[in-house]
């Protein structure tokens, strides 16, 4: 099962420090706030983390892939 990400993905990867509500109606933040005192990504910076996070995430689908169709060394 292939995952995809989000803006509310996104946003916690660039800032792990925040807390936010996420409006699917509106596609909008609310409610944020950040322990660091970081304000809130720009939408060309969460888009280019949303492809950054999603790239490296199929990126992987071969360790993926590979890990659950053989077993561990340690379980041989």
């Amino acid at each position: 099962m292939e995952y995809i990400f989000n803006k509310a993905d996104a946003i916690s990867s660039l800032i792990p420090s925040a807390s936010f509500g996420w409006d699917e109606k509106t596609d909008t933040i609310s409610d944020y706030r950040s322990s660091d005192g970081a304000s809130i990504p720009t939408d060309s910076e969460i888009a280019s983390e949303v492809t950054r996070l999603q790239n490296e995430y199929n990126n992987k689908k071969y360790q993926r892939d590979r890990a659950t169709a053989y077993p561990s060394i340690q379980d041989q």
